[in-house]
């Protein structure tokens, strides 16, 4: 299976997220071509959650799961901690008071 680039995942996320009326912010631009991608759900209550990607060993399937979810400064501490790990990796910040990420539609995992 063709793996896509980051930055063209992150463009077509941006994009379905637009196409809904949800903003979404590049706030790290990580590697274009191979960094991994943390998203950030604000829904603007003083609240987050950061979801990042994984693999799941058993079946190959990709899911995104919750890094880290609570208070806003908790999970942006939590989004710097894992940019100082890995120098390549992607910070979207999506903001939806309903809390709507789209992480869940089909092409996504």
């Amino acid at each position: 299976m063709t793996r896509l680039t980051a930055s063209f995942w992150v463009a077509a996320y941006r994009k379905r997220l637009e196409m809904q009326g949800i903003p979404c912010f590049v706030v790290r631009h990580g590697d274009d071509g191979s960094g991994a991608v943390l998203v950030k759900l604000n829904t603007l209550d003083g609240q987050a959650t950061v979801f990042q990607r994984s693999f799941d060993l058993m079946t190959g399937e990709r899911a995104w799961i919750v890094l880290v979810e609570g208070p806003e400064g908790e999970c942006d501490a939590a989004c710097a901690r894992q940019s100082g790990f890995d120098p390549d990796i992607w910070v979207l910040e999506v903001e939806d008071r309903a809390g709507r990420h789209l992480l869940d539609g089909d092409g996504l995992g």
